[in-house]
């Protein structure tokens, strides 16, 4: 429950005398105002323009400046960046601050790049953009600021992408850590953006080396779900959820994809990995993740799983789509059921959205493809909507009434 709602609901409470005053004044104070994320990113952000407006005055006039100068100018911009965060750390203002020494993270590759170039220091590895990204989880750890850790993840995706693009390698050391380094993080302290962040990070990571290894496109779900799985285990569950939501979406997509565009056996060679390798390496996250959810008390959120039924080894055509849809279509039940269950709003309007796309992919492959009779399809969507709807309801009405203690008999 948000603090925002609580003032506006509770007043409304005390009218009905659910609770009193004194409990609404109790409350409140124990649940501080909700923070707005954004005001915290002002400074990073501001700080981020303010260099990209130095540099870009500078690399116009880069050329015409003698060695020394970029040196000294690189050194005078990273020294003063890191004395201005400090300076403001230490008197309170730990947005500015953070800030500032955000920008002198970015200066730092920056240096290392621009350096490179003028000294001519060309090199086939990455080990200087490889200190960039310890120096962030340096001052990630030093600050313990889950911002500074995200620009890190930020600036590993950047190093990594490089690295398999202009060198044609992977670096495992920058991958291992972000998982690692950021990561611990991450589970020290927990955050909804820091989760986003870290989960999209480590999902880019993942997408890098199958281009490059030139591997199976599904193998993407066994370090996708490994994600997942670790936020199964995280003890937020907000922070879970948050670090959940990449993955489920890319496994969502791939099954919405198998049900568009699976006609044919076409995709087979890039979708169907040696069997027992693959379902084995998918057992073993999936059991990770049902620990991790038996421990934390999350085992409704097991139908999750449907999305990584591996359909794509079912001959294309009619089969496959079928069998994606009824997937697509257990999974939005089940989002919807356990919204109904929690009275979560924002998980009933997702759980209503993915129906319906469910919906929507069914009658342009179904009825299009002329495989049934549209009148047909449009008896049973309406039927199992109706149906769906009823159960809802009645379930509510029971809990409703479960909830209501019975009259007293009369003396």
């Amino acid at each position: 429950m948000s603090r925002k709602f609580f003032d506006t609901e509770s007043p409304a409470w005390v009218a009905e005398g659910l609770i009193t005053e004194a409990q609404r004044q109790r409350l409140l104070a124990r649940y501080p105002p909700d923070a707005v994320p954004a005001v915290g990113l002002l400074p990073v952000l501001g700080s981020l323009l303010v260099a990209l407006s130095a540099l870009s005055v500078v690399a116009a006039n880069w050329a015409a400046l003698p060695p020394w100068a970029r040196l000294a100018l690189l050194l005078g911009s990273l020294l003063g960046a890191y004395a201005g965060g400090h300076y403001f750390l230490q008197r309170g203002n730990r947005g500015l601050g953070r800030g500032l020494v955000g920008l002198g993270l970015v200066l730092f590759g920056v240096s290392i790049i621009l350096v490179s170039q003028t000294y001519q220091l060309v090199g086939y590895d990455i080990s200087g953009l490889l200190a960039w990204v310890v120096a962030g989880m340096a001052l990630a750890y030093a600050h313990r600021s889950r911002l500074l850790a995200a620009l890190t993840v930020l600036i590993g995706a950047a190093v990594q992408t490089y690295c398999t693009q202009g060198l044609g390698s992977y670096s495992y050391a920058t991958a291992a850590l972000l998982a690692g380094g950021v990561g611990y993080l991450w589970w020290r302290r927990p955050d909804g953006l820091l989760s986003t962040v870290l989960a999209i990070g480590l999902l880019w990571q993942a997408a890098l080396w199958v281009a490059l290894a030139h591997a199976k496109i599904t193998w993407f779900f066994i370090p996708a779900m490994l994600v997942y799985a670790a936020g199964d285990l995280q003890p937020g569950r907000a922070a879970g959820r948050a670090a959940q939501g990449p993955p489920l979406v890319a496994a969502y997509l791939f099954a919405l994809g198998l049900a568009l565009f699976g006609e044919t056996d076409a995709y087979a060679g890039l979708l169907r990995p040696p069997v027992l390798a693959y379902l084995g390496a998918l057992g073993a996250v999936l059991a990770l993740s049902v620990l991790g959810k038996k421990q934390r008390g999350r085992l409704d959120t097991l139908p999750d799983w449907l999305l990584l039924l591996p359909g794509f080894y079912l001959p294309g055509g009619l089969p496959l789509a079928v069998a994606t849809l009824v997937v697509l279509y257990a999974h939005a039940g089940s989002v919807l059921v356990r919204a109904h269950r929690s009275q979560n709003a924002e998980q009933l309007t997702l759980g209503t959205v993915l129906f319906v796309g469910a919906t929507m992919v069914a009658f342009f492959k179904l009825t299009w493809g002329a495989f049934i009779n549209k009148s047909l399809f449009f008896l049973i969507g309406g039927v199992l909507l109706l149906g769906l709807s009823w159960y809802l309801r009645r379930r509510n009405a029971r809990v409703l009434a479960a909830a209501v203690p019975p009259n007293a008999p009369a003396p």
